[in-house]
């Protein structure tokens, strides 16, 4: 075989391999959810003193965990989360990957949904959505869908005042008859 035959033939295979790749399907391009849509924060349904207070905290990944991990907060009371009133008259929270308490507002928006999170549109990448909230259990979702992943969703329950024990719902015990 010649010099310029075999100079022929190897220009002839890599055309066809570069065509072969430029005819070949390109895997699908796995597109994210778009994240909600911000929407200018209006007044929360919420006030900052309902939120204040000492709570028991659990998360979950699964709806149907929900009664389960609000059972498991009610036993995290013996070293609650404290949420304090923000000098700004927001309230004292911890954000997602933060290890500092920073003054988070309640914001409402035009759809009726209720957020906590930093000053700003309601329902932004920081914000958590107010899934529930009846003053006693309090269920707070990351927008984030990434930070909603790790984290999970929170269940709050509301632990009673210190220095107060918890009711069981038993009765009194009496005292031993002398």
């Amino acid at each position: 075989m010649s010099a310029s035959y075999r100079r022929a033939f190897g220009i002839a295979v890599l055309s066809a391999l570069a065509l072969a790749a430029c005819s070949s399907n390109p895997p699908p391009v796995q597109q994210a959810a778009p994240p909600p849509m911000a929407q200018p924060a209006i007044p929360s349904q919420y006030r900052p003193e309902e939120i204040v207070g000492r709570w028991g905290y659990g998360a979950f990944h699964k709806d149907e965990d929900l009664a389960r991990t609000a059972a498991a907060a009610r036993g995290q009371c013996g070293q609650p989360v404290e949420i304090t009133r923000g000098p700004n008259g927001g309230v004292m929270m911890y954000l997602a990957d933060s290890a500092q308490l920073q003054e988070l507002q309640l914001k409402g928006s035009s759809s009726g949904k209720n957020y906590i999170g930093p000053p700003g549109d309601a329902g932004g990448p920081q914000d958590r959505e107010i899934v529930s909230f009846d003053g006693r259990t309090m269920v707070l979702r990351w927008i984030d869908q990434e930070v909603a992943g790790r984290y999970g969703t929170g269940v709050y329950v509301r632990c009673a005042p210190e220095g107060m024990a918890r009711s069981a719902g038993k009765p009194p015990m009496k005292p031993p008859a002398q």
